[in-house]
C-alpha cells in the first residue's frame, strides 16, 4: 500500500533515479542508488499515497483500459470437450458484457495453498544461505500437476516458474551464470530494433505502476531486457509480442533472470518459431486448433467457414503475447503456471476453451462476420478461474486427443515441407 518512500509516481518523474554514466551497463548497476540521499526519507505526498491506493494486489490501476469485455461464464465448463452440435438458431449472436474488469481479490485458499507448497518444495541449490534454485520433493511429484492447476501461490510463483523452465530447458547452473553474462554484455552493444522497442516500452502494461514512469526502472529494465533479447537469435530479432511477456517475467524476476527466462522460451518452449518471419510455430499451433475445431464442434468449424473467417484473425494476438492482453492478470498468471510446466500445448487448449464457450453463439443465425470476429477479439474475464483451468487439465490430460495433436502436428510440418499450407487454414 505504502510502496518504498521516495520512489515517484508522477508521469515522467522518478525521484529515486540514481546519477549513471553513459553506458546501459551503469545504468543497470545504478538500481539501488539515489540522487541526493534525502529521497528515502522523504514521506509519500497526499498525490502518491493517493496513486497507491488505486492499484490492485498485482500493482494495477483499477481504471478500466480495455474495449469489448465479455464474461466467460462457467457453465459450458461443466461438459467435457466432446463432439457438439449447433445450439438453437435464436442463440444471441453476442456475450453477456462487462463494465470493467473486476478486482483481483486474494484467493480464500491462498494460505492453506502456500502452506502445502512449502511442504512439497526444497532447495536445489544454494549460494551461500539463500536457495538459488528449487525441486519438488520426490514423495510429491505426484501432486505438482492438480497444485500448479489448482494455482501456484503468489509467493510461490517465481520458484516454480524458475523451476519449470529449468526442468524443461535442462538448464544448469552455469548455463544461468553464461546467460546472466550474455545479458550484461549486450546492454552496451547496438541493435537495429532499438528504436521500436523504444517506442513500444511505453506502451507495455502502462496500467502497472512498475511500468508507469516513462524511462523510470521498470521502463529502462523492459527495454534492455528486450533490447539485449534482440541480439540474441538474428531470425527472431524483436516483435512486438515479446513486450508483455518480458513485462511479465519482469514482475516476478530480476531484468537478468527475465532475460533469461525470455531465452529458455525461446529455446525450449518453441517460442523461436512464434516468433521467427511467417510466424511458423502461430501457424502449426492455429492448424491443431481448426483440426479440434472441426472434430469436437463441427458446425462451428462450418460457420467460420460460411462467415469466411480466418482462425488467424482473432488468434494471432492470442498466441504471440501468450494471453498477456486478452485476459486479466490473474487469470494470465495461472495460465502461464500450466504453461510452463505442459508446453505449448496449454494455449491451444486455452483458444479451444473460447470457442467452446462461445459455440451458440459462433452458430447463431444472427451472427455475421463482425460479430463473431469482435466476440472473438474481445478481453475475456472468465466467471470462475477454477472451472476453466479443470476443464483445460481435463482436456490436455485426454491421451487420445494428445495424440491426435502430435499427428496433426506431423502433418502440417508435411503440409509445409509439400508447400500446400498456403490452402490447409480456414
Amino acid at each position: 500500500m505504502c510502496g518504498v518512500k521516495g520512489d515517484g509516481f508522477d508521469e515522467g518523474v522518478e525521484r529515486t533515479r540514481a546519477r549513471i554514466g553513459p553506458s546501459r551497463a551503469s545504468q543497470a548497476f545504478a538500481e539501488n542508488a539515489i540522487g541526493d540521499g534525502t529521497e528515502k526519507s522523504q514521506e509519500l505526498d497526499p498525490k502518491e499515497i493517493q496513486t497507491l491506493v488505486a492499484v490492485d494486489r498485482y500493482g494495477f490501476f483499477s481504471t478500466p483500459s480495455h474495449d469489448r469485455l465479455v464474461l466467460v461464464p462457467k457453465a459450458p465448463f461443466l461438459k467435457p470437450l466432446a463432439v457438439v452440435r449447433a445450439g438453437p438458431s435464436s442463440h444471441k449472436p453476442s456475450a453477456q458484457s462487462l463494465n470493467a474488469v473486476p478486482p483481483a481479490p486474494l484467493p480464500p485458499k491462498e494460505a492453506s495453498r502456500i502452506e502445502k507448497w512449502t511442504r512439497m518444495m526444497q532447495p536445489s541449490e544454494r549460494q551461500g544461505s539463500n536457495t538459488q534454485t528449487w525441486r519438488v520433493k520426490p514423495s510429491k511429484q505426484g501432486k505438482l500437476r492438480l497444485r500448479t492447476y489448482k494455482g501456484v501461490p503468489d509467493r510461490w510463483r517465481p520458484a516454480a516458474w524458475d523451476m519449470c523452465m529449468n526442468n524443461i530447458a535442462r538448464t544448469s547452473p552455469s548455463e544461468m551464470a553464461r546467460l546472466g553474462q550474455q545479458y550484461r554484455d549486450g546492454l552496451d552493444k547496438p541493435s537495429t530494433y532499438d528504436i521500436q522497442i523504444d517506442l513500444d516500452v511505453p506502451r507495455t502494461i502502462s496500467g502497472h505502476i512498475m511500468f508507469r514512469t516513462r524511462y523510470g526502472a521498470g521502463q529502462r529494465s523492459l527495454f534492455h531486457v528486450l533490447h539485449c533479447f534482440s541480439l540474441r537469435c538474428p531470425e527472431c530479432g524483436y516483435v512486438q509480442g515479446m513486450g508483455p511477456i518480458a513485462a511479465t517475467l519482469l514482475c516476478y524476476f530480476d531484468p537478468e533472470k527475465a532475460y533469461a527466462s525470455l531465452v529458455r522460451l525461446h529455446d525450449a518452449y518453441g517460442m523461436h518459431s512464434i516468433f521467427s518471419p511467417g510466424f511458423p510455430g502461430l501457424l502449426e499451433a492455429i492448424y491443431i486448433q481448426e483440426r479440434i475445431t472441426e472434430q469436437m464442434m463441427p458446425d462451428v468449424y462450418a460457420a467460420f467457414q460460411k462467415h469466411t473467417i480466418s482462425t488467424t484473425s482473432y488468434a494471432t494476438k492470442w498466441y504471440i503475447t501468450l494471453f498477456s492482453n486478452s485476459v486479466p492478470f490473474q487469470t494470465q498468471l495461472r495460465l502461464w503456471d500450466a504453461f510452463l510446466l505442459e508446453g505449448t500445448d496449454l494455449f491451444v487448449a486455452v483458444a479451444i476453451a473460447i470457442v467452446w464457450v462461445y459455440r451458440d453463439h459462433i452458430t447463431s443465425a444472427a451472427a455475421n462476420f463482425e460479430t463473431i470476429l469482435s466476440l472473438l477479439s474481445s478481453f475475456f474475464v472468465p466467471e470462475d478461474e477454477d472451472s476453466l483451468l479443470l476443464w483445460i487439465e481435463k482436456t490436455l490430460g485426454d491421451k487420445k486427443l494428445r495424440s491426435s495433436m502430435s499427428g496433426w502436428r506431423a502433418d502440417w510440418r508435411q503440409l509445409v515441407a509439400s508447400g500446400k499450407d498456403a490452402t490447409a487454414l480456414l
